[in-house]
């Protein structure tokens, strides 16, 4: 008997590889990057698909400032993942690196380190300040670039483009100077979100929006003239979340077509018989909160009806002695307040627009500390932020309040220091979007763009159509300079081409910081004075900045092209960079800069909350590097919707391990069983008249499946791509294919046509599969490269194979299909058995099957046994439509090398 066992042992053919099932991926990633920076892995992609179509992802530039996080490494990866499905596609996807660098996160970075060391900012040199400006940012560039390159993002790191660079800031003014030219560039005097903390203004893409609580007030207006005669001696009434702007207000507006009424109030108090004006639809919610118990309606009449009418304001007798007229405004709602609306047109662009339309200029009340101004008598010097219970004392003092209380609403806040913003009118400088056209050719290009999901596009073209005009200045030190010359007496921009390409010209030699220092003489060159203009000295806002890539990077680089195949990013860049680009781009070139936009969700935690440091739900890459490994991550990123929220957590982490475990084992089998000797098959001269129809079928589902790659791959559809991946790894091969041919493989003669076919296919299988996920598992699927293919360099090298149309069988995936359901009922029939203890395993079984005519007709050449890897399978005819399976337990001798169990021995392993 021992020798018998011997002897079997000789005849079986041992799976064997060196790819290890326990995957190590923390210690063999970082083997790999070296590998990939001794073959210079980007610089051999370059050569390898020189001349070919572009595909071009520009880099949207991350903010250099601290380390990566969840939402970064998702972003990264990501743009990888495409990047390298392009380039294996046989395109020359290239993939350059980019980082933001100027603007006050950097700035207020360098001003903490000043107050930690006690020394004062204002004494330091500009250039001084920006150089360390400059060097944090560079500092924290070359920080990302090795967590980048750790996550297995291959790009072109060490031509990286910054937007601190000499010729990138050139290229901002030569922009700016296209702008400045054509005239749409021009000084204005508006509302702008402003921060009385980082004492600037906030583009739309600075903002957030969080709960405050906020002081509210009901204040009256008394009415001074009127067309109505019920109006006269009455009070119009108007609610506000901002009692501070009261000092500031100017004008009324009320909606023409509502419904208003004048009630007398009767009950005790300040108000007591007086009349007073608010909306028929408010007039319950007014009732409530003024706390009003007994009242009676007097007149009921249109907005219409209110043309003419002029208040008082509530400080008319200490000092605000002019006159409130009311004017038609479409903003007024009955959402909420009275249906009047006070105007402030120094604190918010409707009653700015409104009250400039009437001849009502908007005047500064409040400076960039957020202190009244001289033009606010009483309130000088007061900070805005504490101003409410000054103003509302005051309205309590004038009698003009007729309640106060508080709301918790959403309010704008800046997304850097988290304090409440407000709507400051200072001199700025604009884009205009009407002047030139600019609304319509954005809108006009987004209509051109294709959008991944599609949902992007109407995002966008909503904040277009309804925006405002541009504000790119900023009262701020690090960034560019606005490279503009005021006339001292004129007040004319100088707008000559001349000027504009020498400043350009000196930014690309010496870098913007000369502008603050140098003689300005020195930038007008020997066309103008400069004692006859005042320079400028607002800096240019990041996000003009940053929409400036696609012509210092683009248009630049020799190896890149304009426009971009595609923008990626977050969707809060629909705001952001996504928006300022195509404005910039459409107002310099009349079109966008990219051919498609591809926007991702944000990473919430696996209960889908926003991720926080004081909830403690925050998961750093670089943790899942030291537990996981990079192929983990890339597996949660291309398996992710990414056109939702992405949850994480570490029990999503250990299903993707797990699911990485499956995909590992699949090639482990296929490695095992070809010995690590990988033969390319020529699948274009290959017969497959001469295989079985198993590996037939197989074929087919191996040419189905990269039909759906495909077109999963060309709709960015990477969630489904993986999905289906994964399924065939651990349905169609495990569970399926490797599992019938196992017998042959182990127990065939090596010589053995079966076991020769099935190791045909098991190379081609080895040799898409490998293809196939290279972009995703680009570590893993490099391992085994290096392994298979001594003689060549990196799989990421490779291209997609091509497989021809003889491999596609829909007659015989038919046929399959139907004897994978009869196996399936098989299964069922032989798990039965083994659950009762009957048999061990499925070759303890014998099987007798009964099929109509049909499925009989179907069955006819195909071996059972092997099918359902059982020892004896006898197949029954029968009139019924039903399958019906009958398992026993086989008897007789069990082979010692392929274990099936027959009377008479086994006839293919004689002993």
């Amino acid at each position: 008997m021992l020798k018998k066992v011997k002897m079997s042992k000789e005849n079986i053919n041992l799976p064997k590889t060196a790819f290890s099932m326990k995957a190590n991926l923390q210690t063999k990633e970082p083997e790999i990057l070296d590998y990939w920076k001794k073959i210079d892995l980007y610089k051999e992609l370059r050569k390898s698909n020189k001349g070919k179509e572009k595909f071009i992802l520009h880099d949207g530039p991350p903010y250099a400032n601290g380390n990566i996080h969840m939402g970064t490494a998702l972003n990264k990866i990501l743009k990888d993942i495409i990047v390298k499905f392009h380039q294996m596609d046989g395109k020359d996807s290239v993939y350059v690196p980019g980082w933001d660098c100027h603007g006050l996160p950097i700035e207020w970075k360098i001003e903490e380190q000043y107050k930690k060391n006690k020394k004062n900012k204002n004494e330091v040199p500009i250039k001084e300040f920006r150089k360390e400006c400059r060097d944090f940012a560079q500092k924290w560039i070359e920080v990302h670039k090795t967590q980048f390159k750790r996550l297995g993002v291959v790009g072109d790191w060490d031509n990286h483009y910054a937007t601190m660079s000499f010729d990138a800031e050139a290229q901002i003014v030569r922009e700016l100077g296209k702008f400045l030219r054509e005239g749409s560039l021009y000084r204005g005097f508006k509302p702008v979100l402003w921060s009385t903390v980082e004492k600037t203004a906030l583009a739309d893409a600075e903002v957030e929006y969080q709960d405050h609580k906020s002081d509210t007030i009901y204040t009256a207006f008394s009415v001074k003239k009127t067309n109505l005669k019920e109006l006269e001696g009455t009070d119009v009434v108007i609610w506000t979340t901002t009692p501070w702007t009261i000092p500031a207000n100017k004008a009324l507006a009320y909606n023409e077509s509502l419904d208003y009424l004048v009630i007398q109030l009767k009950d005790d108090g300040d108000f007591k018989n007086k009349k007073i004006v608010i909306a028929e639809a408010l007039l319950d919610s007014v009732i409530k909160d003024c706390d009003i118990k007994n009242y009676k309606e007097i007149k009921k009449f249109k907005g219409k009806d209110f043309k003419g009418t002029i208040c008082n304001h509530p400080f008319q007798d200490i000092g605000y002695d002019y006159e409130i007229p009311m004017f038609e405004a479409r903003f007024v709602t009955t959402e909420q307040g009275t249906g009047i609306v006070h105007c402030a047109p120094s604190h918010g662009p409707d009653d700015f627009n409104l009250c400039l339309k009437h001849g009502i200029k908007a005047i500064e009340t409040v400076d960039g500390d957020g202190k009244y101004t001289k033009n606010l008598p009483l309130f000088y010097g007061t900070h805005i932020f504490k101003a409410n219970p000054v103003v509302i004392e005051k309205l309590k003092e004038q009698k003009k309040l007729l309640s106060s209380g508080e709301l918790i609403h959403s309010y704008p806040h800046s997304w850097r220091s988290k304090a409440p913003l407000v709507h400051r009118a200072t001199p700025q400088w604009f884009i205009s979007m009407e002047s030139h056209g600019l609304r319509k050719k954005a809108i006009k290009a987004l209509d051109d763009t294709k959008f991944y999901p599609d949902k992007g596009r109407e995002r966008i073209k909503a904040m277009i159509e309804t925006r405002p005009d541009w504000c790119v200045s900023r009262q701020r030190v690090w960034g560019v300079p606005l490279p503009i010359f005021v006339h001292k007496t004129t007040k004319e921009i100088l707008t000559d081409e001349e000027v504009n390409e020498n400043i350009a010209n000196i930014y690309a030699k010496e870098g913007s910081d000369c502008w603050f220092s140098d003689d300005p003489q020195k930038f007008l060159g020997d066309k103008y004075k400069a004692e006859d203009y005042d320079k400028i000295n607002d800096i240019v806002e990041v996000w003009f900045d940053s929409g400036c890539t696609h012509a210092f990077v683009l248009e630049k680089r020799e190896d890149l092209q304009w426009p971009a195949s595609m923008y990626l990013e977050g969707s809060d860049q629909h705001r952001g960079w996504f928006h300022s680009s195509l404005l910039e781009s459409c107002g310099t070139r009349g079109r966008a800069p990219y051919e498609a936009i591809l926007s991702h969700g944000f990473v919430v935690d696996g209960k889908g909350l926003k991720m926080s440091k004081s909830v403690g739900n925050v998961i750093a890459p670089e943790d899942i590097l030291k537990k996981y490994g990079a192929d983990i991550l890339r597996i949660w990123v291309a398996s992710s919707n990414y056109a939702e929220d992405l949850r994480i957590d570490y029990s999503i982490l250990e299903q993707h391990a797990d699911s990485y475990r499956k995909i590992r084992n699949t090639f482990r089998y296929l490695l095992g069983n070809l010995n690590d000797n990988f033969k390319k098959i020529d699948i274009k001269k290959l017969d497959l008249n001469h295989l079985p129809e198993l590996e037939q079928y197989m074929l087919h589902r191996v040419y189905n499946l990269n039909e759906n790659f495909k077109n999963y791959f060309s709709s960015y559809d990477f969630h489904n791509l993986y999905k289906e991946l994964l399924n065939f790894c651990t349905v169609e091969l495990s569970a399926f294919y490797f599992d019938i041919r196992k017998d042959s493989l182990y127990c065939d003669t090596k010589n053995s046509e079966r076991r020769k076919s099935s190791i045909i296919v098991l190379n081609i299988i080895l040799e898409s599969l490998i293809k196939w996920f290279a972009p995703i598992l680009s570590f893993t699927t490099e391992e085994i490269y290096t392994l298979i293919n001594q003689d060549k360099k990196s799989i990421h090298l490779e291209k997609f194979m091509e497989f021809p149309q003889t491999f596609k069988n829909e007659k015989l995936n038919k046929k399959w299909e139907e004897l994978k359901k009869i196996r399936d009922i098989c299964n069922v029939s032989i798990e039965g058995k083994r659950a009762s203890k009957e048999i061990g395993s499925s070759l303890e079984a014998n099987l007798t099957i009964s099929l109509n005519e049909k499925l009989h007709k179907i069955t006819k050449n195909v071996n059972f046994s092997e099918l359902c890897i059982t020892s004896n399978v006898k197949i029954e005819k029968n009139d019924s439509s039903e399958i019906s399976v009958i398992t026993t337990k086989a008897e007789g001798e069990k082979c010692l090398v392929c274990w099936k169990i027959n009377k008479n021995g086994c006839d293919r392993h004689p002993l």
